[in-house]
C-alpha cells in the first residue's frame, strides 16, 4: 500500500491532529537547539572574573595591590592566563618554572596560587556541567524529533491502512453469533505488505465461553485467510467484552534454545536475554550483556532489554528504540555504565531477519554447511550521547540458525580463531534442535580453556522453519 507522505491530501481530522502534535514537538526541539551552545574553553570575560575573585580574596590589604592591579595590570594577568593554561593541560601540579616566577612577582605567591587553583577549579566544574546540560539537551532534542516523525508516521500508516467492508463485518458477526459470541465492534486493516488484521471487540453470551482459537477459525472462513490470535491475547472469551486482534498466519515459525553460566560458575550472570512478539508478524530476540559481572552487571542488561521491549512493543522502529533508551541511559546519571545491545527481528512473512548491534560480539548464520559471521565494531549504549548502530538484513533459508553469542564467549577463545572456532562448533553438530546446539557451543568452549569461565557467558540459537 501506497505510503504518502503529503498532509494536504489528508481528510482524516486524527492524522491532521497528530501531525500538529509532531509539529509541536520538532518545534520545542528546535527550542532546545537554539539555546546556549557547547563551550570548549572559558571566554575573555570569564577570565577577567576568576582574575577579579583571586584578588579579592588575596590582594585586599596588600602594599602592592595597586602596583600589581593598576600600573603592572597586563603582565599580572599574563600570570593569571599563565597559570590557567598549565593547570588545564597538567592539573594542579604546576611546573617548577611557574612558581619560581610568581614567587618572585607576588609576595603572598602561595595563597595567590591556591586561591586561583580553587577558583578555576571551580569555574571549570561548571563549565563542564553546563557542557552535560547542553549535551543532555540536544540528545532530548533529537529524541523528540525522531518521535514526532514516528507519530507522524504511524498516523499515515494507520490511516491508509484501516478500510471498512459492510458486508464482510455482517457476514463475522452473523457468524460468531451462531456459536455464542456478541459483537460490538470490527476494524479491518490492511499491513503495507498486504497482510491482513481483524481488531474485534466482542463477549460470550450469558453461560458461553468461546475459545480464542474457535473464534479464530471461523473469522479465517469469513475473511478467506488463515487468521490467528496475537501470542498475548486471552485462550478464552468469557461475558466481559474485550479485544482481540487476528492477524493473518506467517509463513514461517521460529525456535529458541539458550545456554548461560556466570562468571566462575556464579548463579547470577550479568547477560539478559529477552524473546518478544511484535506487532506484523514479527519476532525479536535481544540479547545484552551488562558492564561488569555479576548481579550489578544483570541489573543494568536486564533494564536495557526491558526498555527496549516496552518501546519495540509499542511499535517503534528498532534503531529509534535503541537511540533512545541510549539516551535514557546517558541523561539519567552522571557516571558512565555501559551494556551492549544485540537485536535480531525475524520477519515471520518474509522469512529474513534484521540484525542490529551496538557493541556487541558476532553473531551467526548457520546456513547447512556454511557460516555467515554479522560483525559490529560499534560502542555500547550509555556511553555517549551519538552512538552508531550497526544493521545489516538477511533473507533466511528453512532450517536455517541463527547464533548470538556475548563477549564472554568469544574472548574465552584464542585471539584471532574465535570466529572459526564457533564456526567449527556449529558445523560438527548434526542437531537440529537450537536448545542441543546452545548447549553443544558453550560446552566447546568451556572444554577448550580448561577453567572456570572468567567472564558471563550467553550463547542463544534461534531456528527458522517454513510452516
Amino acid at each position: 500500500m501506497e505510503y504518502v507522505k503529503d498532509r494536504e491530501l489528508f481528510s482524516n481530522p486524527y492524522i491532521i491532529q497528530m501531525d500538529r502534535f509532531a509539529e509541536s514537538l520538532k518545534h520545542l526541539s528546535e527550542t532546545f537547539l537554539y539555546l546556549e551552545d557547547y563551550k570548549g574553553s572559558f571566554t575573555k570575560d570569564e577570565i577577567e572574573e576568576m582574575f577579579r575573585r583571586v584578588s579579592e580574596r588575596v590582594c585586599t590589604n596588600c602594599e602592592k595591590r595597586n602596583w600589581c592591579l593598576c600600573e603592572n595590570r597586563i603582565q599580572t594577568c599574563q600570570m593569571v592566563c599563565e597559570i590557567l593554561c598549565t593547570a588545564e593541560e597538567f592539573g594542579a601540579e604546576l611546573n617548577v618554572e611557574i612558581k619560581r616566577k610568581l614567587q618572585k612577582k607576588c609576595d603572598r605567591a602561595p595563597r595567590f596560587l591556591r586561591e586561583t587553583l580553587e577558583v578555576f577549579g571551580d569555574a571549570k566544574q561548571k563549565l563542564l556541567w553546563n557542557n552535560r546540560i547542553v549535551q543532555n539537551r540536544e540528545g532530548c532534542a533529537r529524541s523528540l524529533i525522531s518521535f514526532a516523525d514516528t507519530i507522524s508516521q504511524a498516523a499515515r500508516e494507520l490511516g491508509a491502512g484501516i478500510y471498512s467492508d459492510e458486508r464482510l463485518e455482517k457476514k463475522i458477526v452473523n457468524q460468531l453469533k451462531k456459536v455464542g459470541i456478541r459483537v460490538i465492534s470490527s476494524v479491518f486493516y490492511m499491513t503495507k505488505a498486504g497482510k491482513c488484521e481483524v481488531h474485534l471487540t466482542l463477549k460470550a453470551a450469558k453461560g458461553h465461553c468461546v475459545a480464542t482459537r474457535e473464534m479464530a477459525k471461523i473469522v479465517s472462513n469469513c475473511v478467506g485467510r488463515s487468521m490467528y490470535p496475537e501470542a498475548r491475547e486471552q485462550p478464552i472469551i468469557w461475558e466481559e467484552y474485550t479485544t482481540i486482534i487476528l492477524r493473518e498466519a506467517a509463513r514461517y515459525h521460529t525456535l529458541q534454545g539458550v545456554a548461560k553460566i556466570g562468571k566462575g560458575c556464579e548463579q547470577i550472570s550479568g547477560d539478559t536475554f529477552l524473546m518478544t512478539y511484535l506487532p506484523g508478524g514479527r519476532e525479536s530476540v535481544m540479547l545484552s550483556d551488562g558492564m561488569g559481572s555479576g548481579e550489578e552487571a544483570f541489573r543494568e542488561s536486564a533494564m536495557v532489554v526491558e526498555m527496549a521491549e516496552e518501546l519495540l512493543v509499542a511499535g517503534f522502529p528498532e534503531k529509534m528504540a535503541i537511540q533512545l533508551l541510549n539516551t535514557a541511559l546517558v541523561m539519567g546519571r552522571e557516571e558512565v555504565y555501559f551494556s551492549t545491545v544485540d537485536m535480531c527481528v525475524f520477519d515471520l512473512y518474509e522469512g529474513s531477519c534484521k540484525f542490529l548491534k551496538a557493541g556487541a560480539s558476532t553473531t551467526f548464520i548457520r546456513h547447512g554447511g556454511e557460516v555467515e559471521k554479522i560483525t559490529s565494531t560499534t560502542l555500547p549504549v550509555g556511553v555517549m550521547q551519538n552512538i552508531e548502530i550497526d544493521c545489516v538484513t538477511r533473507k533466511l533459508s528453512d532450517g536455517d540458525f541463527v547464533v548470538m553469542v556475548t563477549d564472554g564467549v568469544m574472548d574465552a577463545l584464542p585471539v584471532g580463531e574465535q570466529e572459526a572456532q564457533i564456526g567449527g562448533y556449529l558445523c560438527e553438530l548434526s542437531s537440529q534442535n537450537p536448545k542441543e546446539m546452545a548447549h553443544h557451543v558453550l560446552e566447546r568452549v568451556l572444554e577448550s580453556t580448561g577453567e572456570l569461565p572468567m567472564d558471563d557467558m550467553t550463547v542463544i540459537v534461534i531456528g527458522i522453519w517454513e510452516m
